[in-house]
């Protein structure tokens, strides 16, 4: 699946605090980076997104700031109101797995990076009711 807002590869290093102090919105990815054929791409969260799943790709979680919960339908109990619950601190790394259902929150917000390939959706394939202050898209230019 092709993505019309990608950021072209660039032969310069990009910092990720330059590239996240671009834009304000949340929950709104922006891509800094292709590799092969995922998009590297950044984003501001706060609250909490949706419950979704990605069917056919896993997702990558890199937390730059601030503290990012992730919970996860996946058969284990615990932690956020009956599904499981990871916490990931600043500099901590997660994978969901293709085909758990989860939600990531931010009750103080964060800054996170995410590995995908490109296309995949920020709802997923399947997915609750989105709320308005969630961005439906595959990822934006960086500097859009």
């Amino acid at each position: 699946m092709s993505n019309e807002n990608v950021t072209p590869r660039v032969a310069e290093p990009i910092l990720l605090s330059a590239a996240l102090g671009s834009f304000e919105a949340l929950w709104s990815p922006r891509i800094v980076t292709r590799v092969n054929d995922y998009d590297v791409r950044v984003a501001k969260v706060a609250g909490e997104h949706v419950w979704h799943v990605h069917e056919d790709t896993d997702e990558f979680f890199l937390v730059v700031e601030g503290t990012l919960d992730i919970a996860l339908r996946d058969g284990d109990e615990g932690g956020c109101g009956g599904e499981r619950c990871v916490t990931l601190e600043r500099g901590a790394v997660f994978v969901v797995p293709r085909g758990v259902w989860h939600r990531p929150r931010s009750a103080r917000g964060a800054s996170i990076m995410l590995l995908e390939p490109s296309g995949t959706s920020t709802v997923g394939d399947a997915h609750d009711e989105v709320p308005g202050h969630v961005d439906v898209t595959t990822g934006h230019a960086l500097g859009a």
